[in-house]
Formats: C-alpha cells, sequence, structure tokens
C-alpha cells in the first residue's frame, strides 16, 4: 500500500481504495483476514483511527466483515460487488461522457462502433 499524504483526498478514504483493489487483484482472498488497524498503522505511521474509518467504509460496503475478538475478513463475494460496482462507476463515468461527445461530433452509433472496434484492434497490435 502507498499513501499519499499531500493528497486532498483524505487518507481514510486512501485506505479503503488501497484495501478495495487489493481485494480485486486477490491480495486478500474472499474469508481471508485482512491486516488488523495497528498492524497497517504501524506500518504505514497512520494514525489507528484513520485506518479504522477506512476499514468501517469497506464494512459499510459490505466488502469486509467484523468477526468479533477475530479480526476483519474479506465478505465471500466481494470481487464480484468491487466488479460490479466498478462496471456501474465505467459506464457512469465513461460510457455516458463518451455518448454525449460523439453526438456533440455528429458521430452515427455505427461510427462510434467502429471507432472503439479500431481502439482495441490498435491496442492488440501494440501488444
Amino acid at each position: 500500500m502507498e499513501f499519499n499524504f499531500n493528497s486532498t483526498e483524505p487518507i481514510y478514504q486512501q485506505v479503503a481504495e488501497q484495501l478495495t483493489e487489493a481485494i480485486f487483484s486477490g491480495s486478500f482472498a474472499e474469508n481471508e483476514q485482512i491486516p488488523s488497524t495497528t498492524e497497517i498503522s504501524k506500518q504505514f505511521h497512520i494514525n489507528p483511527a484513520t485506518v479504522l474509518k477506512g476499514m468501517n467504509l469497506l464494512v459499510a460496503k459490505e466488502l469486509i466483515e467484523k468477526r468479533r475478538g477475530i479480526g476483519m475478513f474479506v465478505k465471500v463475494g466481494a470481487v464480484a460487488t468491487i466488479e460490479q460496482q466498478r462496471r456501474e462507476s465505467f459506464y457512469t463515468d465513461y460510457i455516458l461522457n463518451l455518448v454525449t461527445e460523439a453526438q456533440k461530433l455528429g458521430l452515427s452509433q455505427e461510427k462510434l462502433i467502429q471507432l472503439i472496434e479500431r481502439g482495441y484492434q490498435d491496442d492488440a497490435n501494440s501488444n
């Protein structure tokens, strides 16, 4: 995990995002225990209350769960939940803007699809 202490984004939000990314990438498997607030706070020199606030965001999103006396664990289904959230965010953040801009440029749906296919081909050719 890496934190930007100069960012305008709060540290607790960065904690939540870093843990979410670790879950999504498989660094923390479903039903696996994640590091404690104490471990994270000591390793990265962050206030434990800040770490806990970030973790509580993930509890609220039902990505991790508290097991009393044991610790925090990745919930079963967390990866699918993150993927669904990211798909929805991708649609609202990118697709809607893409369609709006294409319409401003007078691009038809067919032409937009051709451009997207071209992007996939260019990417495949560069790899």
